[in-house]
């Protein structure tokens, strides 16, 4: 799944009677003494009465008993289930054939529904249980729910149904053994007026008149792979689609409401491409005989890897040529190639439990990238992609609150908390790390082999890293006295990461090298850092500068009770040449050089040839420096000195990692006193490169490489927040040509990919119909790309009224905003610095009423809290959120990670300004 979805564990009962009794079981994992062999699935939906969107089914459930067992236990949650109607037999074999269920209790904190059988089941034996079950459709966008759009031309609301199981909301569908360990093949039957489709993860088999209910039909779907619960899918609804057309591939097809089916082009193009790719990558084909991929309205997820039935958000799959941005395109592709590296990675081989979903997300993470590079080389998103990874994980893992990739888990409402950047983008980078220091051969060979052994079965991260090492030893990627699983339990089952540090001899050409555990948080003492990773170390200097070669030429080890062991490097230059460790960021650590080698580094960025250090390099020496200066084992005179010779760069990655940093220390200084030097000195740095890129003018067409395009996007953007240039003036102009068009939805002279910094600034310095303006074009938009651009642009506006207006906007259900897409309009209040206190007070005064608002999908809400983190700079105002924490504790349940993050980087931002502010605020003005 791509982003995050969230499942919170609410206590619904799991049928309707009243002689169910809470049941003893009170294990969070099921059983093992039964095993699902086949699921027959039936169900009726109901979608022609807005008033009632419900449906009914059955499920028929082939068991094989393993143990001599009393009780079935299996998962159902919100489903009425006629107890009555239960029926269970033994299928073949000796001895009595009928058996019963003589009573039925539930577990409500672990959505167990289990059933005392009347006889015994006996290992060696094959049941059939056959359960019926109703429900409504829901609106909490997880299990199977109903989502709509509004047909423009008949001016009506047209309901579909689609389902979100992943990771346990399978039983809020039907009743099953709802763990991913417990794979079985499905055969699903739909049934639904004639009017719609029904898809799922299978092709078509058979379709035919339902018994009772006319011009109502049965559609059965052929039985499906063993597959775990979590991957099942279904829809109803009366969508188009567009076919793909590609020789010797699966039938691909990519389906969306029918007034956006024009939008689907791009994904129907990339998608089987990246399919070949990993066909080929992997070495086994895509075994099911068809994809589909679906956009649905409303969504929780970024998109949903469902086997052969793959769901996006509108956003992740629909492109438009004349809406959406270079940014926009890449995204779709990303999330689609991610989805689809699902197919192998998660679907065909899936984790034992959810300890291991970063196997799934990290790996869907990191070779998406590899195929997004290998269809568009020319985006060069790997970099991209990678450098992106680094930046946020060394933020994120940086603080005490972090946790490991690979952690235990014990209640469903646990599992959601993983679907975060340590799965997805910490799995990823370290990943990488490995594909670079096991070189191609190793890497592919030892996938290839786990993939291959673990076909349609449960894996653990032990397993791939046994498959990982034999190919290494085989390849001579690792010494025979290295393995993969010391190397890498290292980095997945601790937290954190490294920085080290580098003090060179000058005279004896040595340099020391010892590791820490990098934490923003300058209050833990040094003794309680510990930690040790193993660190392939990779390095080049001034004379030899080669950056291609990421292979280690040491490692850092890790003794046997897991101590850090320092290292020597010997055979560096003299005194007049630099060193620089990690090349191409291959490894996620930070590296502090002493100050000679800072000093070296420095005078080949400013009056060197500094284009000879790898682009990803540079962008790290600006990454490391003004982290290093963050928390003081660096001077900040260093870091400004270093950031100096942005004037000279050219290229994208530099810069977005100094945006990052400053993006950050801005937030803190605009609101002191001195942010005059602050803007005076981002005027500065920003103005050449500007001119360079030929300001905002609509320029785009003319620059041949795709990150250019992505580099003058974020360059004008900034120019603009600081009224750099012409930047302010050129941007309200194309704002009032848009407003002059006759027909403004069908004609927009904005350039595609500046709009949202023109439409920002528009709101910004604009008036009151300048807002409206803009909210109206939101709600004609047909683009979800343009929608959200739109939306975050509305929260720009420095009036007090119009924030608070938007904010109550964003929370009411009859207006505008889908649930989904709302935390993209409270963040564009929260970090807009007129907006900021606004945006904490409605959160603080209306926190019950947003938890229910979100309940029980609460990830997204946990999003609300990024932009308070980032502006709390007080000790005052930390403790009051702190105080606020203590007293709300029932309308922040499962957002208990979110909220030590909070603390913790509103903690950070106060020590930073008690520490840091005088003295960067002197660096500045030194440079100005």
């Amino acid at each position: 799944m791509k982003w995050f979805l969230l499942f919170v564990a609410a206590l619904g009962l799991g049928l309707a009677t009243a002689d169910s009794i809470e049941s003893a079981y009170n294990y969070y994992r099921l059983p093992t003494s039964l095993r699902p062999q086949k699921y027959h699935l039936r169900i009726l939906t109901l979608l022609e009465n807005p008033e009632d969107l419900r449906f009914s089914g059955s499920v028929k459930i082939l068991i094989e008993a393993l143990e001599n067992t009393r009780n079935i236990t299996l998962h159902s949650k919100n489903l009425t289930i006629d107890e009555s109607q239960i029926t269970l037999r033994q299928i073949g074999g000796e001895g009595k054939k009928e058996n019963c269920v003589s009573s039925t209790a539930v577990n409500p904190s672990h959505d167990f529904y289990i059933l005392k059988t009347c006889q015994e089941l006996l290992a060696g034996h094959t049941y059939e249980l056959y359960m019926p079950f109703t429900a409504d459709l829901n609106r909490q966008l997880e299990g199977y729910y109903r989502s709509s759009y509004k047909d423009p031309v008949a001016n009506l609301t047209k309901w579909i149904s689609v389902t979100q199981f992943e990771p346990a909301s399978a039983r809020l569908a039907f009743p099953c053994f709802d763990e991913p360990d417990f794979k079985a093949p499905f055969v699903v039957t739909l049934g639904y007026h004639k009017k719609y489709t029904g898809i799922s993860n299978m092709p078509v088999k058979e379709t035919k008149p339902h018994e009772t209910l006319a011009d109502y039909i049965w559609c059965e779907f052929q039985e499906s792979v063993p597959m775990s619960t979590y991957l099942v899918a279904y829809s109803v609804n009366d969508f188009s689609h567009k076919p793909s057309t590609l020789p010797n591939s699966a039938l691909f097809r990519t389906w969306a409401r029918p007034n956006a089916i024009d939008q689907c082009d791009y994904a129907a193009e990339f998608g089987p491409k990246v399919l070949q790719y990993y066909e080929q990558f992997f070495g086994i084909k895509f075994p099911l005989p068809k994809i589909d991929q679906i956009a649905v309205p409303d969504f929780s997820a970024g998109a949903m890897e469902n086997w052969g039935l793959v769901t996006y958000r509108e956003i992740a799959l629909l492109y438009s040529a004349a809406h959406s941005s270079l940014a926009d395109k890449q995204r779709v592709a990303s999330v689609v190639a991610h989805e689809l590296a699902h197919q192998w990675f998660g679907n065909l081989v899936t984790m034992k439990w959810w300890t291991d979903l970063w196997l799934n997300e990290g790996f869907a993470t990191y070779v998406a990238s590899l195929g997004v590079e290998n269809i568009n080389p020319e985006w060069r998103s790997m970099e991209q992609e990678s450098l992106s990874n680094l930046l946020t994980i060394f933020r994120r893992d940086a603080l005490e609150s972090s946790h490991p990739i690979s952690r235990p888990i014990q209640m469903v409402s646990e599992i959601s908390e993983s679907f975060d950047q340590i799965s997805y983008q910490k799995g990823s980078t370290v990943l990488r790390m490995m594909h670079l220091f096991l070189g191609e051969e190793s890497f592919r060979s030892g996938l290839q082999a786990y993939l291959q052994k673990f076909s349609y079965k449960n894996a653990e991260q032990d397993n791939l890293w046994e498959s990982l090492t034999q190919a290494a030893h085989k390849y001579r990627a690792l010494p025979k006295s290295y393995d993969i699983k010391s190397i890498m339990d290292s980095w997945t089952l601790q937290t954190g990461y490294p920085v080290i540090n580098v003090t060179r001899d000058y005279a004896a050409r040595t340099a020391k090298l010892n590791q820490e555990r990098y934490l923003l948080n300058t209050q833990v003492a040094r003794a309680h850092r510990g930690g040790c990773w193993w660190v392939p170390l990779s390095y080049t200097t001034q004379a030899v500068q080669d950056f291609n070669n990421t292979a280690p030429k040491a490692w850092m080890e890790c003794g046997k009770n897991g101590e850090s062991l320092p290292k020597t490097i010997q055979d560096l230059p003299g005194p007049d040449q630099w060193v620089i460790f990690n090349t191409q960021l291959s490894t996620l650590y930070k590296v502090n050089y002493d100050a000679q080698n800072w000093k070296l580094l420095i005078e080949t960025l400013t009056n060197g040839d500094f284009e000879r250090i790898h682009v990803i390099n540079r962008a790290q020496l600006i990454d490391d420096a003004l982290y290093l200066a963050w928390t003081g084992e660096q001077d900040y005179e260093i870091a400004m000195r270093l950031i100096e010779y942005l004037q000279r760069e050219r290229e994208y990655l530099p810069w977005k990692s100094a945006f990052e940093n400053l993006k950050r220390v801005g937030r803190i200084v605009r609101q002191t006193p001195d942010f005059e030097f602050f803007k005076r000195y981002m005027k500065k740095l920003i103005l050449p490169i500007y001119e360079h890129l030929n300001g905002i003018n609509d320029t785009f067409s003319a620059i041949p490489q795709q990150d250019q395009v992505l580099l003058k996007t974020m360059v004008v953007n900034w120019a603009c927040q600081y009224q750099v240039g012409d930047c302010v003036p050129q941007a309200l102009a194309y704002y009032r040509n848009w407003r002059a068009e006759a027909n403004p939805d069908e004609k927009n002279p904005v350039p595609i990919n500046v709009r949202s910094t023109v439409y920002c600034t528009s709101i910004k310095h604009g008036s009151d119909s300048d807002w409206e303006f803009l909210w109206t074009r939101y709600k004609k938009s047909n683009v979800a790309a343009e929608k959200r651009t739109i939306l975050t642009a509305l929260g720009c506006s420095r009036e007090v009224w119009l924030l608070q207006r938007y904010l109550e906007l964003t929370f009411d259900p009859k207006e505008a905003i889908r649930k989904q897409d709302s935390m993209w309009a409270f963040q564009a209040v929260a970090f807009n610095e007129v907006g900021f206190l606004l945006a904490k007070k409605y959160f603080m005064d209306n926190v019950d009423f947003i938890y229910k608002f979100y309940h029980p999908l609460t990830k997204d809400m946990s999003r609300l809290l990024s932009p308070l983190s980032e502006q709390v700079i007080t000790l005052s105002d930390f403790n009051e959120f702190k105080d606020f924490v203590n007293n709300s504790r029932q309308s922040l349940k499962g957002l208990e990670q979110a909220i030590q993050q909070t603390l913790e980087i509103m903690l950070t931002n106060v020590q930073w300004k008690e520490r840091n502010y005088h003295q960067m605020s002197r660096s500045i003005q030194q440079l100005l």
